[in-house]
């Protein structure tokens, strides 16, 4: 199997993300650099507020111009993300297995081609984590560069 073939957990359901429905705020630790061995960090926060979509086949994240798309016939998550200066929507799949959510997708990073992962933590699901993680060799390593840790607003 290559590192873009995605498997479909058990328990995926539509259901998955409910969790992340609601009022956020969120820690940010982010590599300054990708790809080239930075080890410096930054931190920033920022509020968010995703809604349920599509009668509950998918969630809106307002703030991060994120969509999260199930499809109920081959069980797998699309998560379609557009952020400032992008020229095109990048587009992850998977699933959770149990408390973990892992979603791979093709990149371009500085014009290079990369996989990218994210990551979903629920074990808290009032303080869940994503983590994202690029490679440049087909998913033979990562390189983890993004942590966002969540806090529900009441």
């Amino acid at each position: 199997m290559s590192a873009l073939e995605v498997k479909v957990s058990a328990g995926s359901s539509a259901r998955d993300f409910d969790f992340i429905v609601g009022n956020w705020s969120i820690h940010n630790r982010k590599l300054k650099l990708r790809l080239c061995g930075c080890t410096e960090w930054r931190e920033f926060d920022f509020e968010s507020k995703t809604r349920m979509v599509l009668s509950g086949f998918g969630n809106l994240d307002e703030s991060g111009n994120t969509l999260r798309l199930f499809d109920p016939d081959t069980r797998l998550w699309s998560i379609l993300g557009a952020f400032p200066g992008m020229t095109s929507i990048d587009v992850l799949k998977g699933s959770f297995d149990g408390l973990i959510g892992t979603f791979i997708g093709r990149d371009i990073h500085d014009g290079q081609p990369v996989l990218c992962q994210f990551q979903w933590d629920k074990s808290d699901e009032n303080a869940p984590i994503w983590r994202q993680a690029l490679s440049t060799d087909q998913g033979e390593t990562w390189e983890w560069n993004w942590e966002m840790r969540f806090t529900r607003i009441s």
